[in-house]
């Protein structure tokens, strides 16, 4: 009976449209009261799942790509980007997701991807003869590149629940990111070519190297991040800090965009996304706690081990469950809840650990672009001014695209496990 009243409040919740970090709250309080706990248990709880080195790095990596944002960074990605391919057919749409995959290595989150990137490139399509559902879909498609290419705030949060290396799940997204990003420039270049989008004269490379100069410092922030947690110097906590003042001090003196007086604000905003990440992550944390001593774990693995323990067929159901359950939930509140029931079964038909935490965020970043709860689709939507059914129709070729990349991910682990093994032995 506690377990209905949980699972009736949760679901109750999203369809309501409550914020996914109340609903989780407010069904594990609901359940607390219901079983008869003290409610002293929740802050605990919360405390217990906040309290953790790694997630330090969060507030420092969101500040840094917030910093970077408003110092010039993504007009000069985009001119990069744009000098490389935009001259192909369809150019501004490749130079989208190209735009993404570079920048995406700076924010590691989705949303400032497609909330950043969106709002400078979208009108741009549009102004330029794209049409505003294409223009909004290569968009909102090519934004779930950022959180699986380094630096991730997913990935940190899988570290930190599963123990895993977070410089080890940096590298794993590596490889994968970059194939999403291809194939996703593959089919909008398909896309292209049939409906005769426009494209724009090859700029020579002299621009390809004016571009490259300008956007350097950008770049160069990645393997800073890479560098500092490969060789060990640095925590991807304090790793987190040196993105941040570099950040500073290329935006402020470099690319002198970024005005002093804007620098509190900007802390402020970075502080209050970072607080608003890791209270989804306290009261997520409850939730699960619920489950495990529910044993709603347990019950899950052994219903699907009853079924079947073939690895092949498990990843399948797997991939099944997460594609749906990212339909209707936040990525990092299904990761909490999910991801370690989900590892143990994993493990138990000998799925590499790696592995099986790459293909889960690959999985659930394809969820930000998927209905009904799709964020990425609703900012890109707003953005080019549109309901949001013409965007869902647009964006269903790169969906195709991802979920191709997902099970060859899914299905041949070296492409998540084999640069972390070259770089960390």
């Amino acid at each position: 009976m506690d377990v209905a009243i949980l699972f009736t409040i949760f679901v109750l919740g999203l369809v309501l449209g409550i914020p996914v970090a109340i609903t989780l709250g407010l069904s594990s309080l609901c359940y607390l009261l219901f079983a008869g706990m003290p409610p002293v248990v929740m802050p605990q709880k919360m405390y217990a799942g906040m309290d953790v080195f790694v997630l330090l790095s969060i507030p420092g990596f969101i500040l840094a790509g917030n910093l970077m944002n408003q110092g010039g960074i993504t007009n000069r990605i985009i001119r990069f980007a744009n000098a490389i391919v935009g001259w192909i057919r369809g150019g501004l749409g490749l130079t989208n997701i190209a735009a993404s995959m570079l920048f995406g290595g700076i924010t590691g989150t989705a949303v400032a991807d497609a909330a950043s990137l969106g709002g400078v490139l979208i009108p741009g399509m549009k102004k330029a003869g794209y049409p505003g559902d294409f223009s909004a879909a290569v968009t909102a498609a090519s934004s779930t590149v950022g959180p699986i290419i380094p630096p991730s705030v997913p990935m940190i949060i899988v570290g930190a629940l599963s123990g895993i290396s977070v410089g080890r799940m940096f590298l794993a997204g590596a490889i994968p990111g970059i194939l999403m990003g291809l194939a996703m420039m593959v089919t909008a270049y398909i896309i292209s070519v049939r409906r005769g989008y426009p494209h724009q004269p090859w700029q020579g490379f002299g621009e390809v190297a004016r571009s490259f100069g300008g956007a350097i410092w950008a770049i160069a922030m990645t393997f800073l991040i890479i560098y500092g947690l490969l060789s060990g110097l640095a925590t991807p906590t304090e790793t987190a800090v040196v993105a941040s003042v570099y950040a500073f001090l290329v935006g402020a003196f470099i690319y002198r965009e970024l005005p002093l007086r804007a620098v509190p604000r900007i802390i402020t905003d970075s502080a209050v996304s970072a607080a608003g990440i890791l209270a989804l992550v306290g009261f997520a944390n409850v939730f699960g706690w619920i489950l495990v001593s529910e044993r709603i774990p347990q019950a899950i693995a052994d219903g699907v081990l009853s079924v079947t323990d073939n690895k092949f067929l498990v990843i399948l159901l797997i991939n099944l469950l997460l594609l749906f359950v990212g339909m209707f939930m936040e990525t990092i509140a299904a990761l909490i809840i999910l991801f370690v029931p989900l590892l143990s079964l994993a493990e138990a038909v000998g799925i590499d650990p790696l592995h099986f935490a790459t293909f889960a965020v690959l999985n659930l970043m394809i969820g930000l672009t998927t209905p009904p709860v799709g964020v990425c689709l609703f900012v890109c939507a707003n953005i080019a001014r549109l309901p949001l059914a013409p965007v869902v129709r647009a964006i269903m070729p790169f969906l195709l695209t991802n979920i191709l990349v997902l099970l060859a991910v899914s299905y041949f682990p070296p492409l998540a496990t084999w640069l972390p093994s070259l770089l960390i032995p």
